[in-house]
């Protein structure tokens, strides 16, 4: 069976040159960072190259960049680190309502410590209104949180905009750029942000490796307690490995990654047009340009987002549901809902999210698989106009 990973903004697949990049640091390479003795510092050497190589690729100094686990852990540290070190001195935070779980779960806990949340609201296209943030200020407001891009529809936020906003306020911001590290160009020094997450699965790097970029002055309150690592704010023995991927990871794309978004969005581009194209009752969910190069979101009319990604699977296509049936509800995604989407059309929400490996061959079996999957369904379905047609089909 042919297999088509259309799923890049889950994960990605390891670079190539990453691949060949990290083997010695799985034989005679292996001392730990921390040691003050040869195989020590041969290691630390790699691991504060790699910090330099991030560093530069989002225009920040290389002591801003702090290495966490996972964007989720960046994430973590960001909210409660900024609201633990506050202290009494404010106790609101502000986010949106279409943010990552762990920036929403980040703020239902603390949420149970006591803190105050807002949770601004998005435009039909997902995106949020950096008015909405403004009317959301309040003297006690200690953060604002809102993701650069969103994982779901790929929506890009005005961060520029919303971070002068908090800036003038006085207030920190945050954002997770998760998704946006790689895909659209990012200058930390020029962003009026504090703090910025990132994540090396996301870029083709290994799993188990993420930083929070935290500008010079902030301080925040370590959330793991241990050694003296990453000057104090995270300890525990760095991942050499994912961290080494990761400053690989970000070094190929400060070189090639306008020429390699060109190729993903042009792939992404035939790939929304081949659809809409072909199949009828279709839904962009999402801005149609102020959008990630190589994410596609649409609802497919009559049909259940479970079993078109069922269905899709026996094929050998990856992709993931736009709605939550994938995890045991029967709810739509709470961020097509937060848009004002249709609740129908939302549980028949699929995300296609294309990158590295991806080809034109792979676009055109994926459209003519899913033009199948969708007329089969739909002829099995009560709701939708054309069902004896689909049938015949």
């Amino acid at each position: 069976m042919r297999k088509i990973y259309l799923d890049h903004n889950a994960t990605t697949p390891v670079h190539p040159e990453i691949r060949e990049a990290i083997e010695p640091y799985l034989s005679e390479q292996f001392g730990n960072p921390s040691s003050i003795h040869w195989a020590g510092r041969d290691v630390r050497k790699e691991v504060e190259d790699a910090r330099k190589e991030i560093a530069s690729f989002f225009g920040c100094q290389p002591l801003e960049v702090v290495f966490t686990s996972s964007g989720t852990e960046s994430d973590n540290l960001a909210l409660k680190g900024v609201a633990f070190r506050k202290g009494n001195a404010g106790k609101h935070i502000v986010t949106s309502q279409v943010e990552h779980p762990a920036v929403m779960n980040s703020c239902r806990f603390l949420e149970a410590k006591g803190f105050r949340v807002t949770y601004v609201p998005v435009n039909r296209y997902g995106i949020v209104e950096p008015d909405s943030v403004r009317k959301a200020l309040t003297p006690d407001t200690v953060l604002v949180s809102v993701m650069y891009a969103n994982n779901e529809t790929g929506s890009v936020m005005p961060i520029p905009e919303i971070g002068e906003i908090v800036r003038n306020a006085g207030v920190l911001m945050h954002t997770d750029a998760v998704q946006a590290a790689g895909k659209i160009p990012i200058d930390f020094a020029a962003l009026p942000v504090d703090m910025l997450t990132f994540s090396g699965h996301k870029v083709n790097a290994l799993k188990g490796a993420g930083g929070l970029v935290i500008r010079k002055g902030i301080e925040l309150e370590a959330l793991i307690h241990g050694g003296h690592q990453e000057r104090g704010r995270r300890g525990g023995t760095e991942n050499v490995v994912g961290i080494i991927t990761m400053g690989k990871a970000f070094q190929l794309l400060r070189t090639g990654m306008e020429e390699e978004v060109a190729g993903i969005r042009r792939l992404r581009d035939k790939f929304e047009k081949g659809l809409f194209g072909r199949i009828p009752e279709l839904v962009l969910n999402g801005h149609p340009t102020e959008r990630l190069p190589n994410t596609v979101n649409i609802s497919f009319r009559f049909v259940e987002g479970e079993a078109m990604l069922l269905n899709l699977d026996m094929m050998g296509i990856a992709c993931s549901s736009g709605s939550a049936c994938t995890s045991g509800s029967l709810e739509p995604s709470p961020i097509l809902m937060a848009m004002g989407a249709d609740p129908t059309d939302s549980q028949g929400a699929l995300r296609f999210s294309l990158g590295l490996g991806n080809t034109e061959a792979d676009v055109e079996y994926a459209i003519d698989a899913i033009e199948t999957v969708v007329n089969k369904l739909r002829a099995l379905s009560p709701l939708y106009p054309g069902a004896k047609e689909a049938k015949a089909r």
